[in-house]
């Protein structure tokens, strides 16, 4: 098991929280939280990967022959939709908060009331 996938993920996770931390715009922050959600699909397909391991179905296989995890590939699509729901959801709450306030600034943003 090489040890590159994780390092590149923990990369891609630490880029994604510094531009999420220090971004002073709504959009700019959205991509960057999918930068950071990209490093999970990393990470997934890492541990379910398996060298000269065969697709998951086993018809007509030979008994003990290496197959990739199906279940981190089902992880990951599962993954993909989730961050695609929320990526959507965050950027119809920027437009809205554009429309609303006239910025995308977080700091400039009226308080919320309740």
């Amino acid at each position: 098991m090489s040890i590159f996938p994780f390092l590149v993920a923990a990369w891609l996770l630490v880029i994604g929280i510094y531009g999420i931390a220090t971004s002073r715009h709504l959009v700019h922050q959205i991509v960057c939280l999918v930068v950071t959600q990209s490093s999970t699909y990393l990470i997934l397909l890492a541990v379910g990967f398996r060298t000269r391991g065969i697709a998951p179905y086993f018809s007509d296989v030979k008994l003990h022959t290496p197959a990739v995890d199906p279940v981190v590939q089902a992880l990951t699509l599962t993954d993909v939709v989730v961050e695609a729901a929320v990526t959507a959801l965050l950027l119809a709450l920027a437009i809205q908060a554009q429309k609303r306030f006239g910025s995308v600034d977080p700091d400039e943003l009226a308080e919320l009331k309740g």
